[in-house]
């Protein structure tokens, strides 16, 4: 099952295991069975340490294999072949049953294991979706901490009838006891904060302590880390609040042109950015986010949602920017029924169906290439009177014979029966009448939106909403400085928004700098 290269570096890492680890493995007569034993046996040759037991339960699903070890009320489960993107998932489960430390703060796991209640998780995964290993390890590590938390982690691919059943359409979902808890990423300080909702009280009360920062920077994205690491490097208190650190990159499948590496993803390229800014004596403050700017006296404060105020002499806003969204009617009601944003998550969940991708820039185009290798047909609606992607990209797609191209098409509603999309609406621009499109999926990729409503009326904005910054990244504002995607700076890629965060961080410096010189030169002088 795993080639000897994989055995090879698996091996070493189950070197590593502390204590005996149990395999028990619900089994059926089906291939995919027969698949995941073959892969469960090469596991067990690894180490000594593990054993494999197989059964015919009834009241499991099959196939599927818990991981627990004796002496231990460990609940985990996966169901199906958690390979691709959750084989990494499935090593660190093996690594921390068996009784290896995981990487995380110490305050995180005291809070694992403080929670009380019976929670059972159920996640809904694809092998091909990059956002759902965070969601699967989080509460893969809940369930081996706590005993009153299990898990189990369903490949919608192997189980159809259940995600048909229960109406999957985006990945991850994850159920609580039957009910759905949430959709889409989330870390492990999320889920803690939605099931211990006094954390975020006490999170609050903790920041409201911290002393002044030299720099605070708004947002943990590439232009975010780039920032806080330059000002760290100088000496000088720095600070980072972000609504989620990492920002896009997270949500980003591959990264091929981030010069001198030549393959990485988005995921693990964040948690590079993030290990190398806690490298330095850098305040993280993740999971809180900014709702107002201000000043009093010589310092800005930032006002948080969860009730805290921070204090800095300067501010580096690199906030960022999300999908943007079409704005039609039915859009909201069906998003994760149908409405998706993420062609690499949730297209394996559209097999077979026919589905929509809106907009025909280069994202927009390999999300209709990568679609046509899943679902049964595909149609591409372009608002311009021609496509905006790469001559490449577009020679591959008009290749495909399950992809039709409208042009000249400005959707104007998405149709569902209430609990699922059904179909959409789209007027022809150069006739003028309306057309019924009957499908499954919509996947959204119309460009960007800057995160930057919450600044309306403190700084000076583009039309677009990008904050205008001259060319050392200042703002209208002197002492709040801006960098990355949700700036006028053209070209919103990786490697820009790390040099344009560095540059913000140096004028942020050199702004410290001649507004502190007066009161030296005083001081010296008294």
């Amino acid at each position: 099952m795993l080639d000897d290269a994989l055995k090879s570096q698996l091996k070493a890492y189950l070197e590593k295991v502390m204590r005996p680890i149990e395999i028990r493995a619900n089994v059926d007569d089906s291939a995919k069975s027969a698949e995941m034993v073959a892969l469960l046996k090469d596991i067990v040759g690894l180490s000594d340490k593990i054993t494999l037991a197989e059964q015919r339960d009834g009241s499991e699903r099959a196939p599927s294999f818990a991981l627990t070890s004796p002496g231990h009320d460990i609940n985990l489960r996966f169901a199906g072949i958690p390979l691709g993107h959750e084989f990494t998932s499935l090593v660190l489960a093996l690594l921390q049953t068996g009784g290896h430390p995981p990487r995380v703060e110490q305050a995180i796991l005291d809070q694992i294991r403080d929670l009380k209640g019976e929670f059972r998780f159920e996640t809904y995964f694809s092998l091909s979706c990059q956002n759902c290993p965070d969601v699967v390890q989080a509460l893969n590590l809940m369930s081996i901490l706590n005993p009153q938390i299990s898990h189990v982690a369903i490949d919608g691919a192997v189980f159809p009838k259940e995600v048909a059943d229960r109406q999957v359409m985006s990945v991850p979902t994850i159920y609580l006891n039957g009910e759905v808890f949430g959709q889409g990423r989330m870390e492990v300080e999320q889920i803690i904060a939605k099931l211990d909702t006094s954390a975020v009280k006490r999170a609050a009360e903790r920041l409201k302590t911290l002393e002044t920062f030299d720099v605070l920077v708004v947002g943990g994205g590439p232009a975010g880390a780039a920032s806080a690491i330059y000002a760290a490097r100088k000496g000088i208190r720095t600070g980072v609040v972000a609504e989620r650190f990492g920002g896009q990159v997270l949500d980003t499948m591959a990264i091929e042109n981030f010069i001198s590496v030549p393959h990485t993803e988005g995921p693990a390229f964040a948690t590079a950015l993030e290990t190398h800014v806690k490298d330095y004596p850098v305040e993280i403050m993740n999971l809180q986010r900014a709702q107002k700017l201000g000043r009093h006296g010589d310092l800005f404060e930032v006002e948080l949602e969860s009730g805290a105020t921070l204090r800095s002499r300067s501010v580096i806003l690199s906030t960022g920017a999300r999908w943007r969204q079409m704005g039609v009617p039915g859009e909201e009601h069906y998003r994760n029924k149908g409405v998706a944003y993420c062609p690499h998550c949730d297209g394996p969940l559209f097999k077979g169906k026919s589905v929509a991708v809106i907009g025909g820039g280069n994202s927009g185009v390999e999300a209709a290439i990568d679609l046509a290798g899943l679902v049964k047909h595909v149609t591409l609606i372009e608002f311009d009177s021609k496509l905006r992607a790469d001559d490449v990209l577009q020679r591959k797609l008009r290749s495909l014979a399950n992809v039709d191209i409208i042009l000249s098409a400005k959707t104007t509603e998405v149709l569902g029966d209430g609990s699922k999309v059904t179909g959409l609406v789209y007027e022809d621009r150069a006739k003028g009448n309306n057309h019924t499109l009957a499908l499954e999926g919509v996947f959204v990729q119309i460009g960007l939106l800057p995160n930057t409503e919450w600044l309306k009326g403190t700084i000076v904005l583009s039309a677009r909403g990008e904050i205008e910054v001259d060319h050392h990244g200042q703002t209208s504002i002197p002492g709040v400085f801006a960098a990355g995607d949700c700036t006028t700076v053209p070209y919103k890629q990786i490697v820009i928004a790390l040099g344009e965060g560095a540059k913000a961080s140096l004028a942020a410096f050199d702004y410290l700098i001649r507004t502190s010189a007066p009161d030296e030169e005083e001081a010296k002088a008294a």
